[in-house]
C-alpha cells in the first residue's frame, strides 16, 4: 500500500487531458505547468497518424508522448503495457519511486465522467494512490466534471483493458485505437531553468526558425501549415474531416496556453510587444475553433461546408502568419 495523498489538478478550457494530467506531474514535481506546457510552440501534422484519442499528439520522437509535447525540456515518456499477472503492481512501484502514472482509458467505464456507460472514448487520468487492502486505486481526472478520489481497482483496470470499439456517438474519439492496457511511464527533470527574458528570447528565435524551414519527417511549420490546409480544402473526405477535430485540439490547446505564458510574461515583465504577441497566438487558437467545429459539422457532407471552411482555414493561416510577425517583434524586444 502506497501512502494516502491528494494531488493538485490545473485546466485551462481549451486543453485535453494530455495537458492537465501532466500538469498535475509538473505541479508535483514543484513546476509551473503554464511555463513548462506553454513554452513550445509549433505546427506539426503527420498525414495518416491522426488516431481517435482525447490525448492524440503528432510525436516528432516515436513513442515518446511527453517529450515530444515538451521539447524544450528534458522530459521522456514510455508506454508500457499493464502486467496482467500483477496489474496493479508497476503502478505501486512507480508511485513508490516518486512517478505519478498517467493511465489510457476508455470513458465508458468510468461512472465519474459523463459518458459512462453511454459513449466509448479514449481519455488519459493520472494515479495517485494504489491501496491493495482495501482494492482501490485513487485518480485524479481535472477535465470537467474534475475528480479526485479512490475507485474499485477494478473498474479501473476494466476501463484501461477496454477493447477497441467503434461508437457511432463519438467518431473522434472512439475506434479500433483506444486504452488497450497501457500506462504512460513520465520522467520529469528534478529542475528547469528559471524563465528570464533571454531564456524566453532564445526560445521565440527557435520556434520562428522551425516555423520557417519545412521538415522531410513530416508537414511543419509554414509549408506544413498550407499543405494541411490545402488537403482539407481542397481533398477534403469525411475522414478528413473528423480527424480535423482531434487533430486540431493539440494545435490549439498549445496556441491557447503559449499565447497566455506571453500575455503573462509581457505584463510582468512591462513588454508590451510580448503580451500583444500572446493576444496573436491565442487568436490562432480561436481561429481553430472554427475550423474544428465545421469540419466536424461537415464530415457528412463535405461539399455543403466546403466554402465556410475554405474562409476558415484562410482566417487561420493569416492568424499563424499576424502571430508569427508579432513574436519576431517580440523577440527583438527581449534581445
Amino acid at each position: 500500500m502506497t501512502c494516502v495523498r491528494s494531488v493538485t489538478q490545473w485546466y485551462r478550457d481549451p486543453i485535453s487531458c494530455l495537458q492537465s494530467t501532466l500538469a498535475t506531474l509538473l505541479l508535483e514535481a514543484g513546476h509551473d505547468p503554464l511555463e513548462v506546457l506553454g513554452l513550445s510552440w509549433e505546427f506539426r501534422y503527420h498525414p495518416g497518424d491522426v488516431r481517435p484519442e482525447e490525448y492524440y499528439w503528432p510525436c516528432r520522437r516515436p513513442g515518446d508522448l511527453a517529450g515530444s509535447l515538451l521539447p524544450l525540456h528534458d522530459v521522456t515518456s514510455r508506454w508500457r503495457a499493464i502486467d496482467r499477472a500483477d496489474p496493479l503492481g508497476e503502478w505501486r512501484d512507480a508511485l513508490a519511486g516518486g512517478r505519478l502514472p498517467v493511465v489510457a482509458v476508455d470513458n465508458y467505464h468510468l461512472p465519474f465522467r459523463p459518458a459512462y456507460h453511454d459513449v466509448h472514448a479514449a481519455h488519459l487520468l493520472v494515479v495517485y494512490d494504489v491501496d491493495e487492502t482495501a482494492g482501490t486505486v485513487s485518480v485524479s481526472d481535472a477535465m470537467p466534471p474534475d475528480f479526485a478520489g479512490p475507485l474499485p481497482a477494478e473498474v479501473l483496470l476494466r476501463s484501461c483493458a477496454a477493447a477497441g470499439v467503434d461508437d457511432e456517438q463519438d467518431v473522434f474519439f472512439s475506434g479500433p485505437v483506444t486504452s488497450g492496457g497501457r500506462w504512460l511511464d513520465v520522467r520529469l527533470p528534478a529542475t528547469i531553468p528559471a524563465l528570464d527574458p533571454g531564456r524566453l528570447g532564445l526560445v521565440l528565435d527557435a520556434n520562428a526558425a522551425a516555423f520557417a524551414a519545412p521538415s522531410e519527417q513530416a508537414w511543419t511549420g509554414a509549408d506544413g501549415l498550407r499543405r494541411y490546409c490545402a488537403q482539407t480544402d481542397t481533398a477534403a473526405t469525411p475522414e478528413l474531416l473528423a480527424e480535423a477535430y482531434t487533430f486540431g485540439w493539440g494545435m490549439q490547446a498549445q496556441a491557447s496556453l503559449h499565447g497566455e505564458l506571453l500575455r503573462a510574461l509581457g505584463a510582468r515583465w512591462d513588454r508590451p510587444a510580448l503580451a500583444e504577441a500572446g493576444r496573436r497566438v491565442e487568436q490562432v487558437a480561436h481561429r481553430w475553433t472554427a475550423v474544428r467545429v465545421t469540419a466536424a459539422h461537415g464530415r457528412d457532407d463535405p461539399a455543403a461546408c466546403a466554402g465556410p471552411l475554405r474562409d476558415h482555414l484562410g482566417r487561420l493561416q493569416r492568424a499563424y502568419q499576424e502571430a508569427h510577425t508579432a513574436l519576431g517583434r517580440a523577440a527583438a524586444d527581449l534581445r
